[in-house]
């Protein structure tokens, strides 16, 4: 393991002891452009990732296919990597040490057995994550940042007013099996939040939306790293959809009007 890469995951470390914002990135000119434009470190979002390579989220791609798009990330960018590796695919340790191998200090590990749950028990997820941070060590990586998902309030899983509960165990099973944050999509509610962080023996990330609170009205309800999920790819989706509508229909190409400069695109990703 290069110094550069243990450099860069203690890097990662550092920038949690603020508030972390992450806009997700999902190839390597997005990464390059994020990184651009001041983040201080790169987000795959796996969703984004999958339909850059024409396949579906939820394991749509190989652990081989996912790694070798997150090191195509990591070769543009001079910023830590931290890569959404799903549910870890069908060996978490594997999947760990291909990322690790890829160049990524980072990973998002999430708690649900599929899509819409059921989640993994709590035993069981403790083991995955202990899984992964054994294989970060054996890597040569023990700095990796663990940043596990749950997916209670994402997918509704129990009685609402026994999710917070629900989650403060696993925030305390996960921390105890080697975890470094927790992240809770589908929360953002303010008071709930605030409950979550006092509570919680992790920092804590959510991700936001258009309509959600505020960067600043997170971090002062206590939460230390923020991202996006696909939201920015389903954007740029929408206006490749938009635009193609628009000049197919009416011949016209105002959609494009603020587009980035070629130039611009184009040496971002000029190693």
């Amino acid at each position: 393991m290069s110094t550069n890469r243990r450099e860069l995951a203690e890097k990662l470390r550092a920038l949690h002891e603020g508030t972390l914002v992450l806009p997700n990135a999902w190839d390597a000119a997005s990464a390059a452009l994020i990184a651009r434009a001041g983040a201080p470190a790169i987000a795959t979002t796996s969703g984004g990732i999958a339909w850059s390579a024409g396949r579906p989220d939820g394991h749509g791609l190989t652990r081989a296919e996912m790694a070798a798009l997150v090191a195509r990330i990591v070769r543009v960018v001079d910023v830590p990597v931290t890569a959404d590796i799903e549910g870890g695919y069908d060996d978490v340790a594997a999947t760990v040490r291909a990322v690790v191998e890829a160049g990524a200090v980072g990973i998002n590990l999430e708690d649900s057995t599929s899509p819409g749950g059921p989640l993994f028990d709590v035993p069981a997820q403790g083991e995955r994550i202990r899984s992964a941070r054994e294989a970060a060590t054996a890597a040569g990586l023990p700095e990796l940042w663990i940043n596990i998902r749950t997916d209670v309030y994402l997918f509704g899983i129990g009685a609402p007013e026994g999710r917070l509960h629900d989650v403060l165990t696993r925030a305390g099973a996960y921390a105890a099996a080697g975890a470094d944050s927790l992240f809770v999509p589908g929360l953002v509610d303010l008071d709930t939040l605030k409950a979550l962080v006092k509570e919680s023996p992790l920092p804590v990330n959510v991700m936001v939306w258009p309509g959600a609170p505020t960067v600043a009205e997170l971090e002062a309800a206590g939460v230390r790293r923020i991202s996006v999920g696909t939201a920015i790819a389903q954007a740029a989706y929408a206006v490749a959809q938009r635009a193609a509508a628009e000049l197919l229909e009416h011949g016209t190409c105002t959609t494009l009007e603020s587009g980035l400069d070629f130039g611009a695109v184009n040496s971002a990703v000029t190693g």
